[in-house]
């Protein structure tokens, strides 16, 4: 039989930040980065700012990561993030934590899908037990340097087209199937599922969930409020 998937959003719905945001921060404070790339990703530092306009935000980070990072060094940068993700890795909500855990033992292959960058999403879902994991893939050339290039964007900022690839890839079931997002970008990926989750969810995302009769999670401190 095919297993059941159960697909989650990483930034501010399992991780307490965002991956983008803190490995651009540690690169500029290495001056691998210019201190003016802190503009394009301040907005997305915090657990508890769910702007309104977090996909533009998100946008904006994924494309001055290209742009900052062009002629950088991938294994620097990798070095980098392999130690925060090594710092970061306990820095998650108990909430979803704990039901990755809950879904892991019951079969349900765990797949991650996050548009910070793949090579950073990857080591951390890994250390977290995810079966597969999504990011922005962000081109190498010569010398294995960032050459500015993104690929396949737009299929990677598109979640719903993601899992589908993955449903194809991977020979998983929607039956059974658990989503949990905490964006207005998450809406069509939770829409395929048959159990979604709006976790600690922004205001769209929220009112989208409320009439769609999802489960709606919020974590504060150490209280978990369910809607």
């Amino acid at each position: 039989m095919k297993r059941p998937v159960a697909v989650f959003d990483i930034d501010g719905t399992l991780y307490r930040s965002c991956l983008l945001a803190q490995l651009m921060e540690e690169l500029v404070s290495r001056e691998l980065m210019p201190k003016s790339a802190r503009a394009s990703f301040e907005g997305l530092m915090y657990e508890d700012l769910h702007a309104s306009d977090h996909a533009r935000l998100m946008k904006k980070a994924v494309r001055a990561f290209a742009s900052h990072a062009k002629g950088l060094s991938y294994g620097e940068v990798a070095d980098v993030a392999g130690e925060i993700i090594e710092r970061e890795q306990k820095n998650v909500f108990r909430y979803t934590r704990d039901l990755v855990h809950e879904l892991k033992a019951s079969g349900h292959f765990l797949l991650a899908i996050s548009h910070s960058p793949k090579f950073i999403v990857d080591g951390f879902a890994y250390e977290l037990g995810f079966d597969k994991s999504y990011g922005i893939f962000y081109e190498t050339g010569a010398a294995s340097r960032f050459t500015g290039e993104i690929e396949d964007e737009h299929v990677i900022m598109n979640k719903a087209s993601v899992l589908t690839r993955a449903l194809e890839k991977e020979d998983l079931s929607l039956n059974g199937s658990v989503g949990v997002g905490g964006w207005e970008s998450d809406v069509s990926m939770l829409a395929m599922v048959e159990d979604a989750v709006a976790f600690n969810p922004d205001s769209r995302l929220y009112r989208h969930a409320k009439s769609k009769l999802w489960k709606i999670i919020v974590e504060r401190k150490d209280v978990i409020h369910e809607f």
